[in-house]
């Protein structure tokens, strides 16, 4: 949504940084013209290291030297956000402009801004548990960055509906290295699979909500359905809670614009769930929850005698047990829950016997592992646990699903397959099981000395002995036939001239300055009586494959979608690794963790670009640490330079740069067909279907 003119900046001041987020340029660049430009505006506080500069007099220099970068309003709106001081309050300013936006009709305001006092008295009619919340944040008067957040939101809700608005804010708090929010929220897709196996929804909890994800997506889905739903939540971070209770609130506005009856106002609450559980009693019939993995000093000595450890006291080293049981405790006979789990839990032997007591007493339904990279850390493949809380009565069903998501067929979504193996649980007669997917497994066989609920381990290839022979004699004529590949797309290449200049380097900050390159990421944000359409995966980027996963997301203002000669970078990785969109990949949409680059071809080759973007030393430039064990960096493109080269010269280069990525993918569909050759030659010679020579 486009303004005219950018919101008033009013009296505030500015960190480099966030003169180079005006700027859409790197921290580097303002250093320079603060060396280069006398006339470049004098610090008017901070430190001699981290000096601040008025917002005014740094927008007006940025304007007449034609350096202050187009945005729209929710783009400046995000920037006084994210420019906040102290920045360990930008959740604060972000939950003081949400409840800004929920209470300020979409039209100009004839007035001046409410006060605190006044914001408050009209958030304690819309909502009275989020003004409680929202006091403690509020100043008595508004400071001058206060007040241009609040005249930028001001100016943005007679723009966009407040709901999407505020949506696009909490994209970029959870995703911008910058807010400091440390947050790792719920990918959309692990939002999409929770809630599908919950089936028809009328009340829902999230003890954990975070920001709350889970919680908005649910609630979406029952306005797109017109049911109504009543969430509940708890969240130890008042901000995220305040955060969750916003979203909450935006679509219950709109269930009731849409007339949804018997719809509830939300039920969000601040507090440790473990340690001060603030819906004590409380039973409800759905829960989904993403809880912290990990915790020290969760409270296992003073809750040693908790009644919620039906299943057994939670070793100090086994909290997400203790979440486990938690989320049993608050479950409905005839209830189900979905919880996010690290696959350790699966195995750990300190967790034995509260595994073995959740699969005897049938409280856990299935467990689907997923594919590694779909949420931090992206080397690990999280598990969904489906428990179930059955009537007094009922007749344990002693079937355990197993779903292995990291096997998918190819041309299969993960959504599709973990949809089908549900049903397949949900209905044991149809005997349906996808060799080495998914299975419907007896309890019996999982409880044994180890209880090992990893699915893989219950999920062996189910061939037939002739059928198994024909398939590894031919994987060993595919694999001859990849290495022929392999070969046939190495690239010619010799030693450059040793004496050849080197050529000047630009940075992306700067050709996105000139309008030469864009960059393109989706927003992170489901609506309403949307079809589901397909995403580029990370994984998809990484593998050279088509789309494999779907969104509930239609927008244009959300999804960006991939064309013909988008450079697409993961987000999230350990190298920078980029390649120009494939045609199959033309046409889906991005994933929120893959950022496509689109650039004038009558300036730059997508070749070319993709190949210097991917040199391995860039990634000490790309951007901070965001898993001090896995190496995992957030990839910020515009740290980066590409050298300056005519257009003949670099389409020369670009030519060779997509021979040695054909030469790549070559090498990686050999590699795991190799590795599958290897696995078939071994099981056939052991199981002496197969005989050789040494």
């Amino acid at each position: 949504m486009s303004s005219d003119r950018s919101p008033e900046i009013s009296d505030t001041t500015l960190t480099a940084s966030g003169i180079a987020q005006l700027a859409n340029v790197g921290r580097a660049a303002v250093s320079n013209w603060r060396r280069r430009y006398a006339d470049f505006p004098a610090p008017v506080g901070g430190t001699a290291t981290s000096p601040v500069f008025d917002a005014r007099a740094v927008e007006q220099w940025l304007r007449t030297q034609n350096k202050l970068s187009t945005a729209t309003t929710e783009q400046w709106l995000w920037r006084h956000i994210e420019n906040y001081s102290p920045a360990t309050h930008i959740g604060d300013a972000l939950c003081i402009a949400g409840a800004f936006l929920l209470v300020t009709p979409g039209k100009p305001a004839r007035g001046g801004l409410p006060t605190p006092h006044q914001l408050l008295s009209r958030v304690r009619t819309r909502d009275r548990s989020l003004a409680e919340m929202l006091e403690p944040l509020l100043p008595t008067e508004w400071s001058p960055q206060l007040e241009a957040i609040l005249r930028g939101a001001q100016q943005l809700s007679t723009e966009m509906a407040a709901d999407r608005a505020f949506e696009y804010l909490h994209t970029q708090y959870v995703t911008s290295p910058s807010s400091m929010s440390g947050l790792a929220a719920t990918p959309e897709i692990i939002c999409d699979l929770m809630v599908d196996i919950l089936g028809e929804i009328s009340e829902i909890f999230d003890f954990t909500t975070g920001t709350g994800s889970i919680l908005h997506t649910a609630a979406t889905r029952a306005l797109t359905a017109k049911t109504a739903l009543h969430c509940h939540g708890q969240e130890i971070k008042p901000q995220y809670a305040i955060i969750t209770l916003l979203r909450l609130l935006f679509v219950h506005a709109r269930a009731q614009v849409a007339g949804v009856a018997a719809t509830r106002p939300p039920d969000v609450r601040i507090g440790d769930s473990l340690l001060h559980d603030q819906f004590t009693g409380m039973q409800v019939p759905t829960i989904a929850a993403n809880f912290p993995f990990g915790l020290h000093g969760w409270g296992n000595e003073q809750l040693a005698l908790d009644p919620r450890w039906a299943f057994g006291t939670p070793p100090r080293t086994e909290p997400e047990l203790a979440w486990v049981q938690h989320a049993l405790a608050h479950l409905a006979p005839g209830g189900r829950a979905t919880v996010l789990m690290p696959p350790a839990c699966a195995v750990r032997p300190a967790g034995r016997r509260i595994r073995a007591e959740l699969v005897r007493r049938g409280a856990l339904e299935a467990v689907i592992a997923l594919p590694a990279g779909l949420m931090p850390p992206t080397g690990i493949g999280l598990q969904i646990w489906v428990l179930a809380r059955p009537y007094e009565h009922q007749p344990l069903s002693h079937q355990l699903l197993m779903v292995d998501g990291a096997t998918l067929p190819r041309g299969s979504t993960l959504r599709e397959v973990v949809g089908r193996a549900w049903q397949a649980y949900l209905d044991p007669a149809s005997g349906d099981d996808m060799p080495g997917v998914y299975r419907v497994v007896p309890a019996i066989e999982v409880l044994d000395d180890r209880i090992d609920l990893t699915p893989r381990r219950h999920l062996p290839q189910q061939i037939d002995p002739a059928d198994s022979i024909e398939r590894t004699m031919s994987a060993m004529r595919e694999f001859e036939r990849l290495l022929d590949a392999v070969r046939a797309e190495l690239p010619a290449v010799r030693p450059a001239d040793p004496g050849q200049a080197a050529p000047s380097q630009v940075s992306l900050a700067d050709l996105i300055r000139s309008g030469s390159l864009e960059i393109h990421r989706s927003i992170a944000r489901t609506l309403a009586d949307a079809p589901s359409v397909l995403l580029l995966t990370t994984s998809d980027v990484l593998t050279g494959r088509p789309p494999s996963a779907t969104s509930e997301q239609s927008d244009s203002t959300a999804l960006a979608r991939v064309q013909a000669g988008d450079i697409l970078v993961p987000v999230h990785a350990r190298e920078v690794a980029a390649t120009v969109a494939t045609a199959e990949q033309v046409g889906a949409a991005l994933d929120p963790g893959v950022q496509a680059v689109r650039v004038n071809p009558d300036l730059l080759d997508p070749w070319f670009v993709a190949g210097m973007l991917s040199k391995s030393d860039n990634v000490r430039m790309a951007g901070r640490t965001s898993s001090s064990s896995t190496g995992v960096i957030r990839i910020d493109l515009r740290r980066l330079t590409i050298p300056v080269m005519p257009l003949e010269q670099q389409q020369h280069r670009g030519a060779v740069f997509q021979r040695v990525a054909a030469f790549r993918t070559a090498m990686l569909r050999a590699g795991e067909a190799g590795d599958a050759l290897a696995r078939g030659l071994s099981d056939g010679l052991a199981s002496g279907q197969l005989t050789g020579t040494p």
